[in-house]
């Protein structure tokens, strides 16, 4: 048995509990043993003393170590929650943040609800951005890109569970998956972290794809080239808003003015971060 199993006293909920939360979070402890027992939340703690079978001992013992190692919890339990349900995840993808909802608030101040119109997520990852759209707004038809693979099959698997079907998958990088289609919106969580920056090393962004976290030596090669294709793939009066870092809202400003783009503002997040910056072409 796992050296990592708590012996000399039977197998339990409460015991299994107490010896991971002495080497991860609390939280992250009690989200891997609700996995591996397929269990609700509740369940952990009104049968706590329920006895644990060593299979599903072992298999918590193994997540755990695996956590303790720095593999983040939404690989190892395949899921992550975002907007109104949760989304499958895997190292393919990037892992949805909280702070991406903004994006998505956003986007939906600027989609009518009665009216047909034509959206763009590029670098749609696991979908999340795609799928919260175009399941508030059914008469939506979202393209959703990207340039990998294995991400899209994610992405598809999210909206077929989801029942979400007014969703179209595409391959390929920003805006060349687009071809000629032009769009009301376009929205992007795009890459957006300096290719030397230490904490690429650190934490959870070690196990994460780094094409979907790093874009060039100031982080904004990515943001660069969408800005600057998006115009031809926008309707007049049509809307781009892209995700970034929190210092780099005067920078992208910049890069949208450029761009041509006109109404250019950056909003800030619950914590008062720059972290969406939105400009529209000329109507």
């Amino acid at each position: 048995m796992n050296s990592s199993i708590p012996c000399g006293r039977p197998l339990s909920i409460r015991s299994l509990l107490q010896d991971a939360r002495a080497r991860i979070d609390s939280v992250d402890a009690e989200l891997l043993l609700m996995h591996a027992l397929g269990v609700a939340r509740t369940r952990l703690f009104t049968h706590a003393d329920a006895p644990v079978a060593p299979g599903s001992a072992e298999h918590f013992a193994a997540l755990v170590q695996r956590r303790v190692a720095g593999e983040p919890v939404a690989y190892l339990v395949g899921c992550r929650g975002f907007w109104s349900f949760d989304l499958e995840v895997t190292p393919a993808t990037l892992i949805p943040r909280p702070e991406t909802e903004l994006l998505v608030e956003l986007a939906l101040q600027r989609i009518p609800v009665d009216r047909p119109v034509a959206v763009a997520d590029l670098g749609t990852g696991s979908g999340a951005i795609a799928l919260a759209i175009a399941n508030e707004r059914l008469r939506a038809q979202v393209v959703a890109t990207d340039a990998s693979q294995a991400a899209l099959e994610v992405a598809k698997r999210n909206a077929a569970r989801l029942g979400i079907g007014n969703v179209e998958f595409r391959l390929g990088d920003w805006c060349a998956a687009l071809d000629r289609r032009r769009f009301d919106l376009i929205a992007s969580n795009p890459p957006y972290i300096a290719s030397g920056d230490m904490h690429l090393r650190e934490g959870d962004l070690r196990f994460e794809p780094t094409a979907a976290l790093a874009s060039g030596p100031d982080g904004l090669d990515a943001i660069r080239a969408i800005a600057a294709q998006a115009p031809g793939h926008l309707l007049p009066g049509g809307w781009l808003l892209v995700e970034h870092g929190w210092e780099q809202g005067p920078a992208v400003r910049a890069v949208f003015t450029a761009a041509g783009f006109g109404q250019v503002a950056t909003v800030r997040d619950l914590e008062q971060r720059d972290r969406v910056t939105l400009g529209c072409t000329a109507a």
